[in-house]
């Protein structure tokens, strides 16, 4: 080989390896990745994502424990504090997030027909809470742990800020105090991009992760949306340019603004691996209301993905899965496992004095008096969390056949 074919060579090499070596020796993607309006597999081929969200996991959610009002997960950490102090709270969370989702579950929603899960998760479980935070936590295991499983498996993944710092979204389900403050915290949005560059940093090279769906349903439509608005799709710039530092492989998702439907926040893709999500719950079936995003799809020539929907009769579910496979959209139902419910794949059997934890949890907490007076006995609370925490696990949880066939996966 010449001098100058031993310099190119060199060169070439250097330039697949700063692309993260996306490009197989046969040509073809590692990756999925985007190809006009679709997806496409790493042969080459169109792809269709058929997932379920991991709801509830690093994120709970009131609902799902047959709570009203300690409905996001400071409420429910606060219930499960009073219940038995800071000490039994936090070994009750690690056995929670230990039992929850197992390589059981990933193993099922592999063998039920799905291609795929979308993972929702806190940022508060990849920071410390001392001053100044720093970016560590349990998450980033957390997370390791669930892409292996799904690696062996043969499912693929997308990871899903649900509550970001400040709060996205103004509601229960950021976690936040009732403003979509991060969007006027120079702080909170640091912190942010931040965390988003370290979990990017750890995949640049894994197929199994599909992409990063950034900010989960912003801004809800409560609050000032002339304000609100135009600050959205600044924030993603900086979010993807800090993770295109450190990961050019991945598809970044981008929601629209008021739970993820409004796609009018948005100007021209600025990325050349970015796919747009909405969300869609409670409506009427037909082809309009979807209308708006395969515009917005075809006058792009971008990916769409339905990334959240559900809570609702197998009929509906099925009629939905329908139209958006009829419009060549992929999908994600929400949630994947909730306590004593149909409108999920799996459900949790309810624990035995379960009531006794939900009429605590909705009793007046506001004083320590009420506290006090309010409490149950500690044998029954102890009882109801212990048995909590061994029926969620998957082999002792129920199937819910008539929501798998819904979805028509086999």
């Amino acid at each position: 080989m010449s001098c100058c074919r031993k310099k190119l060579a060199f060169w070439l090499s250097i330039i697949l390896l700063s692309l993260g070596a996306s490009v197989a020796s046969n040509g073809q993607s590692r990756f999925v990745t985007t190809r006009g309006k679709d997806l496409a597999s790493p042969d080459g081929k169109p792809f269709l994502l058929k997932g379920i969200n991991l709801g509830n996991w690093l994120l709970p959610e009131g609902y799902m424990f047959k709570f009203k009002t300690a409905n996001s997960p400071v409420l429910i950490h606060t219930v499960i504090n009073e219940l038995i102090g800071e000490d039994e709270a936090r070994r009750f969370w690690k056995a929670y997030r230990d039992n929850y989702i197992t390589r059981e579950d990933i193993r099922f929603i592999k063998q039920a027909g799905f291609n795929s899960v979308r993972v929702p998760f806190s940022y508060r479980l990849f920071v410390s809470e001392g001053e100044p935070q720093k970016l560590e936590g349990a998450g980033y295991e957390l997370l390791d742990r669930v892409v292996d499983w799904c690696k062996k498996e043969g499912l693929f993944v997308i990871l899903d800020m649900h509550a970001a710092p400040g709060g996205q979204t103004g509601d229960n389900i950021d976690d936040s105090w009732g403003y979509p403050f991060l969007f006027e915290s120079a702080e909170s949005q640091d912190l942010t991009v931040n965390i988003w560059r370290k979990i990017a940093a750890r995949y640049p090279d894994e197929p199994t992760v599909v992409g990063y769906d950034l900010l989960n349903e912003p801004i809800a439509h409560y609050f000032d949306t002339v304000y609100l608005n135009p600050k959205l799709e600044p924030l993603y710039r900086r979010i993807v340019a800090a993770i295109r530092e450190v990961d050019r492989n991945h598809i970044i998702f981008l929601g629209g603004a008021q739970w993820d439907t409004n796609f009018k926040v948005f100007g021209t893709p600025f990325d050349d691996k970015v796919a747009y999500t909405f969300h869609k719950y409670w409506m009427d079936v037909n082809q309009q209301a979807i209308q708006e995003y395969l515009d917005f799809r075809d006058k792009h020539n971008v990916p769409v993905w339905m990334g959240e929907s559900g809570e609702n009769t197998d009929e509906w579910i099925g009629s939905f899965r329908t139209l958006l496979e009829l419009n060549n959209i992929g999908w994600c139902f929400w949630p994947y496992k909730k306590l004593d419910a149909t409108s999920c794949v799996v459900s949790i059997n309810s624990p035995a004095e379960w009531d006794t934890i939900v009429e605590f949890a909705e009793s007046p907490r506001i004083t320590f008096e009420e506290v006090r007076k309010n409490r149950p006995p500690r044998d029954r609370v102890k009882k109801a969390l212990s048995d909590y925490l061994v029926r969620i696990r998957f082999a002792n949880c129920r199937i819910n056949q008539g929501y798998l066939k819904a979805l028509a996966l086999r």
